[in-house]
């Protein structure tokens, strides 16, 4: 728990008129989506318009919208104007995934207030990546307000390979990169070595390694879905691991009220599986319980249909935050599958996030490793560790004078 009340960004610069003066008589744009509300639950674009120092000209949301409604990946969310505020809301996973010209054109200053899962898939940093470039070229001010990463400092997975960015991938960063949206606009400026005006509104009272939370204030705030499949801190905790069951045939649970804390198909077994992971790399299952279960999908891969498979429980009781590593994890569990199931149709080969010439499992892991490894005959557990710490060593040295936190 923390020591003092936690004041996210956006709480800080509603309360304290000082931190806002520089917005005076500039127009004000507000990137967000559901999950961007103020400690009092009211969202951060409604508590924005409610202060006369504030003007308000455009608002715009990322992947799955400003209000979230849209349920799956690659499904557009269109532009509107809002009808309660009377200011066009820009979609940036629509016709555009970088603002365009004429979006540019309608603010001075640009708020984001984005809630992120500390995830490199998370698209949200990627459009983060975007506004920043967008905000160098048309001489704008980025202000970042601060929220916590939920998944907390640990770090873990291979970072991306130079020539695999792609709107799941905005930079060299392992899987899970253990910044906030802050430390990361900072990652991203210096990396781009971008002459951009930007400015982060930092937390107040965030103890990213306090208990129980470790990055989430699990007695202080509630959580809201940044997006629809993100029901929950135990998703939150797992999703680095298993947002790679999005370039596999497994179902990652989508259609069941536990998406992406489990997976599973109708043709594996799953107690098989689970013998097969504790007998190869047993180490990569601390820090948490796998339980078997069975479950239908109502919608997605493999609906109406039952699925054998396991859930990853990262609850309290059994959640170590040091030793929990849901990448490996996951990787163990394909590797398994790989070894029970030589010919099994594992990778799925689709268009993902408009990428047409590169599997997904691919896209996902900014690289082919991963797949090499597990799709080898003869590869061993340590094979894939050596590779990836030095990843995640590298990436240590890389952010260590980037933290915004002690």
């Amino acid at each position: 728990m923390s020591q003092q009340p936690i004041q996210f960004g956006i709480d800080r610069l509603i309360a304290d008129p000082e931190l806002r003066r520089p917005l005076a008589g500039r127009r004000i744009a507000l990137l967000a989506h559901p999950a961007s509300v103020t400690a009092d639950l009211t969202h951060s674009l409604d508590a924005l318009a409610s202060l006369p120092d504030i003007k308000l000209s455009a608002a715009f949301g990322p992947q799955h919208g400003l209000r979230g409604d849209k349920q799956d990946n690659m499904v557009e969310s269109p532009d509107f104007l809002d009808p309660e505020h009377g200011i066009p809301v820009f979609s940036l996973y629509g016709e555009v995934r970088r603002p365009s010209s004429a979006m540019m054109e309608t603010f001075d200053v640009l708020l984001v207030d984005l809630q992120d899962l500390g995830c490199r898939i998370y698209t949200f940093i990627t459009t983060l990546r975007y506004v920043l470039e967008a905000a160098a070229k048309h001489g704008k001010s980025v202000w970042v307000l601060d929220r916590p990463n939920p998944a907390g400092r640990p770090v873990e997975g291979l970072s991306l390979r130079d020539g695999w960015e792609s709107f799941v991938g905005a930079g060299a960063m392992p899987m899970r990169h253990g910044l906030t949206m802050g430390e990361l606009a900072h990652w991203f400026i210096a990396t781009l070595k971008l002459d951009v005006d930007c400015h982060v509104i930092t937390m107040q009272g965030w103890q990213p390694d306090a208990a129980p939370g470790y990055g989430w204030p699990l007695s202080e705030r509630n959580w809201i879905n940044p997006s629809p499949n993100a029901p929950n801190l135990s998703m939150a905790r797992a999703y680095a691991g298993t947002v790679m069951l999005e370039g596999t045939n497994l179902s990652e649970g989508r259609g069941t009220t536990r998406p992406l804390e489990l997976f599973g198909a109708p043709d594996i077994n799953a107690r098989a599986v689970l013998a097969e992971m504790q007998a190869f790399a047993p180490h990569w299952l601390a820090g948490c319980k796998l339980r078997e279960i069975w479950f239908e999908p109502t919608f997605h891969k493999h609906a109406g249909k039952l699925c054998n498979g396991l859930q990853i429980h990262s609850e309290e009781a059994s959640y170590g935050h040091h030793s929990f590593r849901p990448w490996r994890l996951q990787a163990l569990a394909f590797k398994a599958i790989r070894r029970l199931y030589p010919d099994y149709a594992l990778w799925r080969d689709f268009a993902y996030e408009y990428e047409h010439d590169r599997l997904a499992i691919d896209l996902i892991n900014g690289s082919t490793h991963l797949r090499d490894w597990v799709d080898a005959t003869h590869s061993e557990a340590n094979e894939l560790d050596e590779l990836t710490l030095a990843d995640e060593r590298d990436w240590h040295e890389k952010t260590a004078a980037l933290m915004l936190y002690r």
